[in-house]
């Protein structure tokens, strides 16, 4: 196939082309222009492609430069942030320089990152903000507010993301005032929204653009019609991004935040005009009876929900405890409708009161057909949630479908607030829309059925390119045998000894990933008494944000110190890149199943069941290896990296299963022994005070 594109594309990636000439440090790879060009023919053909480009390949060039150089306006998105404002700050202005085109970018983000100067001058008001350190921090973002351009607050060094602060000075879809509020003109949110609208290229991520998809509010409902071009990297996260916004969703939270909201706004603008306090008493009493019916939780659960209650709850009682929540949404709107026009805010309190209403009708009513509903509980909430199973239907129906218009979108029914020009008619485009979806890890199979079936796109082309990267020389592998199983009681203080162990022959420089929170508190606690006086700093999730985490960790090995341990779960087995010597060794405790008493595993299993096909076979394995090849990417991020990849789970070596799971990984050499790992451990280090004494003289 040839056409115009593909032409000037395989030009830039060529050896002496204009890349070559213009970045530093660019090498032509056979997989990085094999993926350019597949992107180049649907980006002039329209349709749908998926690529799997392993570590290394070069993905985020592979797609920006035919993007770019297709002069279509092109939606970009990706499941981190940090992979957001990478694109944005980084990747995309180095590579308009060296193409030098005349491209506008635009970063849009969801409300909770942009601070809302209309809640911050009400929070500087608000005499109940709990703590010393949160009322200095407060004043730390009035000074900052000042001179700030986006109002982002990822600009705001050491503001903690988890910090009691940020709901007070961040707006949400419940709490923003829209066109009736008084910082409308200056607000962040919006010209964040009115930039995207104009540029040429918009880098957003996975939860927005489903937030959207849900309740139409974050502006893709103008954005994404005008769009010719959808590019999703890190897609291996679109399906369960996706369920969590397709469904809806109900958490004690939320209603103790509309309460205090309403409780505030009515003591400022209306005491006295009705019974503030009694009105607010029954709707928190009634949230906090809704929460007492899950029972004391000391860690989170699912509980499941496939009858009128969820399991263990008497139904009558749980009725009677959501009709309670209703008839205090009752009384909270009577009493918000005799003061309406008083201020703008006590209509938004209106709304947000009548979606909570409805919200509980939907859960008193049963759960929609090819859905799941649950109970996710912790020790201060509970949420109430329903999900579709996958986003196939909606990708397939609402998105790939989806016609393109030039010009603007025919008006929703829900006018965004920013959009007070006069629109410009749509024109509908005849060329499709063309869709790519990337990522280091889709699947095992040539199809990548993994991905494309949840995601709707059976159809799609696929292609997969594999890493450049000389695993056999440049990383080991090393399975214990004797390690007991992983449901063994003694696992996890194993794990932690024989890391432990490895952390000092290699002198930190260690990523231990564990699969449970309870596993990390284990390892965590073990790791650190077994390595006090060591002089090697473990580092814990959870014990400080994780920037700081990230940022400590990379520092760890620089200027010849002692590197750092870090014991993490969850979001570290992945969008964690370190490259060179400060990781050399990644542990992991177990091989990562998904929970199967999770309530939306057991939904899909049953759907599997349904249809004939293996639950274990056809989901809880791939699901595990594709977690398994994120955690093990961390390790080998450069030509130059060397590293160890320790698997502390028999089950690897020794069951059919196991040994699919193997030949997914990277083909790294494998150590036969302990003493075969100690060995290369201490190689490891070795090279590494070369490395550094070299540098350094």
């Amino acid at each position: 196939m040839s056409h115009p594109l593909r032409d000037v594309v395989l030009e830039a990636f060529a050896p002496l082309g204009v890349l070559a000439r213009a970045t530093d440090h660019f090498t032509p790879r056979e997989g990085q222009t094999e993926m350019a060009l597949a992107v180049a023919d649907v980006l002039a053909q329209g349709g749908s492609l998926v690529v799997e480009a392993g570590t290394g390949v070069g993905k985020t060039f592979a797609y920006l430069v035919p993007a770019l150089l297709s002069g279509e306006r092109v939606l970009l998105s990706t499941a981190t942030k940090a992979l957001q404002d990478q694109l944005y700050a980084r990747d995309l202005p180095r590579l308009v320089q060296a193409l030098n085109l005349p491209v506008r970018l635009a970063l849009l983000k969801g409300r909770s990152s942009y601070l809302c100067t209309h809640r911050l001058e009400m929070a500087r008001r608000d005499t109940q903000i709990p703590d010393r350190h949160t009322v200095h921090l407060l004043s730390r973002v009035e000074t900052w507010s000042l001179s700030t351009r986006t109002g982002d607050l990822a600009e705001l060094p050491g503001l903690d993301e988890r910090s009691p602060l940020i709901p007070l000075i961040t707006s949400n879809r419940d709490n923003c005032l829209g066109s009736q509020c008084p910082k409308f003109k200056t607000c962040h949110v919006n010209a964040a929204r009115r930039e995207a609208l104009g540029a040429d290229v918009v880098v957003i991520n996975h939860h927005l653009f489903f937030a959207d998809m849900a309740v139409r509010e974050s502006g893709m409902a103008e954005l994404l019609p005008t769009v010719r071009v959808v590019i999703f990297d890190e897609a291996h996260q679109l399906n369960e991004i996706g369920v969590n916004f397709l469904g809806h969703q109900l958490g004690t939270a939320q209603l103790l935040d509309v309460t205090r909201d309403m409780l505030a706004t009515g003591l400022q603008l209306a005491r006295g005009l009705a019974d503030w306090q009694g009105v607010c008493a029954t709707f928190e009493r009634a949230a906090r009876d809704l929460r007492l019916m899950g029972g004391k939780r000391n860690t989170a659960v699912k509980l499941r929900w496939t009858d009128e209650a969820p399991e263990g709850i008497h139904p009558g009682a749980w009725s009677q405890a959501l009709q309670d929540v209703g008839a205090a949404c009752v009384q909270a709107l009577q009493a918000l409708d005799t003061v309406s026009e008083i201020a703008p805010d006590f209509m938004r309190l209106h709304d947000r009161v009548a979606e909570i209403a409805k919200r509980v009708d939907a859960f008193l009513s049963p759960c929609a057909p090819d859905a799941v509903r649950w109970m996710d509980l912790s020790a201060s909430q509970m949420r109430l949630m329903e999900a579709p199973l996958d986003i196939a239907h909606t990708v397939r129906e609402r998105l790939v479908k989806s016609p393109m218009t030039q010009g603007g979108a025919a008006a929703p029914d829900d006018e965004p607030p920013w959009q007070d020009e006069e629109r410009t008619p749509p024109v509908e485009d005849v060329r499709p829309r063309s869709w790519i979806f990337t990522s280091a890890t889709l699947g095992d199979d040539p199809r990548l059925r993994w991905f494309t079936e949840p995601c709707g796109l059976e159809s799609a082309t696929v292609l997969r390119v594999s890493s450049p990267f000389d695993y056999p020389a440049q990383a080991a592998l090393f399975v214990p045998r004797d390690i007991v199983r992983p449901n063994d009681p003694a696992h996890s203080s194993q794990v932690a000894l024989m890391a432990s162990e490895s952390v000092v022959r290699l002198g930190g420089r260690t990523l231990v990933l564990t699969t449970t929170l309870r596993a990390l508190r284990a390892i965590g606690d073990a790791m650190k008494q077994q390595l006090e006086g060591s002089s090697i700093e473990v580092l814990v999730q959870g014990e400080w944000p994780k920037r700081h985490l990230m940022t400590r960790f990379r520092e760890g090995a620089s200027a010849g110190g002692q590197g750092c341990v870090l014991v993490a779960s969850a979001t570290f087995w992945e969008g964690f890149d370190v490259p060179g010597d400060a990781l050399q060794l990644v542990v992991i405790d177990k091989l990562p199943f998904p929970p199967p008493n999770d309530p939306l595993v057991e939904a899909r299993s049953k759907r599997l069941e349904a249809q004939g096909r293996s639950p274990f076979n056809d989901y809880f394995v791939p699901e595990a290896l594709v977690a398994l090849k994120q955690g093990a990417g961390r390790l080998i991020r450069t030509e130059s990296d060397q590293g160890v990849l320790v698997v502390c789970d028999n089950r690897l070596v020794t069951t059919s299963y196991g040994r699919r799971l193997l030949t997914a990984l990277p083909p790294m050499r494998q150590l036969a022994n302990a003493e075969a790992l100690a060995q290369s451990l201490e190689a490891l280090s070795q090279n590494a005070i070369t490395t550094t004494s070299t540098t350094t003289s």
